[in-house]
């Protein structure tokens, strides 16, 4: 299956979110109101904004 994805160029889609927006993502899971994959975006160690050359996990 990933050998064919891989072939394909068939990608998850997903909505990246800094990890301070924790209690938003929530509340939009309770709404109801997520439409792709949340990923919570770790490099930026919680406040909202990325150091310079901090590791990525992207």
């Amino acid at each position: 299956m990933l050998d064919f994805c891989a072939a394909h160029d068939v990608t998850a889609t997903v909505e990246v979110l800094p990890v301070a927006e924790v209690n938003t993502a929530l509340d939009r899971l309770a709404a109801g109101d997520v439409k792709y994959r949340f990923v919570l975006d770790l490099a930026d160690g919680g406040t909202g904004t990325k150091e310079r050359g901090a590791a990525s996990a992207t």
